[in-house]
C-alpha cells in the first residue's frame, strides 16, 4: 500500500510518500510544494492544487492523510491556512483517493511519543523510522503524517465506516 502524507500550507505544503507492507515502512519520496507569494489568493490556491495534483499523479498513492489545521491567534492566517488545507484535501479526493485527517498532536505522538514535540524532534524520528531520510521540516512533517496514518489506518477506516 502506498500512502501520501500532506502538511498543508499556503506558501509551503510538505508531502511525503511511503510504502507499507504489514508493519514495515519504506520511504518512497518527499518534497515541498512552493507557491509564489505574489498573485491573488485564488491564483495561489489554484497553483497549490495543480502542484499537489501533479505529485499525486506522479507518485500514485492509494490513500492520503492530511494534517488538521492548527488554530492560531491570528484569525486571518487561520482562515487562509484552512483554505489551503481544503485545496490540499481536494487534490487527492479528485484523484479518487480516500482522504484521512489527523491532528498535529496525534501525528507527533505517533511518531515521537509526545504530542507537543517540536519540528526538530519530528524530523529526527522520521529519520529513524525511515533510515537515511533527511528532509526539510515541511517534508518531514508530511512523512510523519503518512507514518501516523500507517499506524492508525485500520482504526480510521472503522470510524469512517461507522459514520
Amino acid at each position: 500500500m502506498r500512502l501520501i502524507g500532506l502538511d498543508p500550507g499556503l506558501r509551503l505544503t510538505g508531502w511525503g510518500v511511503i510504502d507499507v507492507e504489514g508493519n514495515r515502512l519504506r520511504h518512497v519520496a518527499h518534497g515541498a510544494v512552493k507557491v509564489p507569494g505574489e498573485g491573488s489568493l485564488a491564483e495561489r490556491l489554484c497553483a497549490l492544487f495543480e502542484a499537489v495534483a501533479a505529485v499525486i499523479a506522479e507518485q500514485r498513492p492509494t490513500e492520503a492523510a492530511v494534517e488538521e489545521t492548527f488554530v492560531n491567534v491570528n484569525p486571518g492566517s487561520t482562515l487562509k491556512l484552512g483554505q489551503a488545507r481544503g485545496v490540499v484535501m481536494l487534490a487527492p479526493a479528485r484523484a479518487g483517493l480516500p482522504v484521512f485527517e489527523y491532528s498535529a498532536n496525534l501525528v507527533k505522538k505517533s511518531v515521537v511519543g509526545a504530542g507537543h514535540a517540536d519540528k526538530r524532534q519530528v524530523a529526527m524520528m522520521v529519520g529513524r523510522l525511515l533510515p537515511g531520510v533527511v528532509a526539510t521540516a515541511d517534508a518531514a512533517d508530511a512523512l510523519a503524517v503518512a507514518i501516523c496514518h500507517a499506524h492508525h489506518r485500520a482504526t480510521a477506516k472503522r470510524i469512517e465506516a461507522a459514520l
